[in-house]
């Protein structure tokens, strides 16, 4: 009988393309959905509503792993008060409620996935690569990480084995980060962000996926894992090299780093700031990136 591998988030962008690879490698999938949703013969669907805690039990009795990619959009709407909470609370909140379950029907996983974010690191202005035990940030970004991590260490106090995909900026075909500027981009007015000296830290959407596939399949993988390439790409070295596939050079003169602060307020730290990250030990559970060349990744989005 095929295992059973239950998602929230499992709609979204991420969510879908993973639900197809684990369908290919022969797992029955689960999707917990705020509405209502027809099951299909390979994926079933169940429903949860986080306002008011509830969620079908029978989800989580049924699962063999969990994999939580479920979070309000970083850069969706202006930073208020309200939306830093939001933000926070739809990462966290999910794996309070999936917590509650499994203490209260004394229910093992074979593995419990759970998305993070490289942003855990802050803002890093000098060329130091962080790994795993890089101290994490203060700002607000580092601490939604933190509080998103330790959601998932209660989690592992049940003994669990626990993993946690920090991820940076994923290209997927006119999906996420790319759907939003690649129109402008299209149109020939695309620029460079603040000094664009900031680094990007990037994956493709397909390696992503495959790091989520290892991460239930090898059972030796536990705690954070920094899941991007290693490179120096930067915001500049991203925007030409995305001119340069739409046939053109960069002619606008830089987004200033104080328009984007007025025009976006604190939620411009999201673009005007980066970090460079080491996946050596995710390397050392043998995986191989398929895609680590911008060119090529971006490209492969494009067609």
């Amino acid at each position: 009988m095929a295992k059973n591998i239950l998602l929230t988030g499992g709609t979204g962008f991420i969510g879908k393309n993973l639900t197809d690879l684990l369908i290919e490698n022969g797992f029955s999938v689960s999707i917990l959905s705020r509405s209502d949703r027809k099951n299909t013969p390979a994926i079933t669907y169940y429903k949860w509503d986080l306002t008011r805690d509830y969620i079908d039990e029978e989800a989580i009795l049924n699962a063999d792993y969990i994999i939580h990619l479920a979070g309000e959009g970083i850069v969706e709407k202006r930073w208020t008060a309200k939306r830093k909470k939001d933000i926070t609370e739809s990462r966290t909140k999910p794996v309070d409620l999936i917590f509650s379950v499994l203490e209260k029907h004394n229910k093992m996983l074979d593995a419990f996935v759970s998305a993070s974010a490289v942003g855990i690191y802050g803002a890093i202005t000098n060329d130091n690569i962080c790994t795993e035990n890089a101290s994490p940030a203060n700002d607000f970004l580092g601490i939604t990480c933190q509080e998103w991590e330790k959601a998932v260490d209660k989690i592992n106090s049940l003994g669990i084995r626990t993993v946690k995909v920090r991820t940076g900026i994923v290209l997927g075909k006119d999906e996420g980060f790319l759907k939003k500027i690649v129109p402008s981009f299209k149109l020939g007015f695309g620029t460079i962000l603040g000094t664009g000296k900031q680094y990007v830290p990037w994956i493709h959407i397909d390696d992503l996926c495959q790091i989520y596939l290892k991460a239930v399949q090898h059972d030796k993988m536990s705690g954070p894992y920094n899941s991007c390439v290693t490179d120096d790409t930067t915001n500049e070295s991203l925007s030409i090299t995305l001119a340069n596939l739409f046939g053109y050079k960069i002619w606008l003169p830089k987004a200033p780093a104080f328009v984007l602060k007025i025009v976006l307020g604190e939620m411009s730290l999201a673009v005007l700031e980066g970090q460079r990250v080491s996946s050596e030990k995710l390397k050392k559970m043998d995986f191989e990136f398929e895609f680590t060349n911008l060119e090529s990744a971006l490209a492969s989005c494009l067609n």
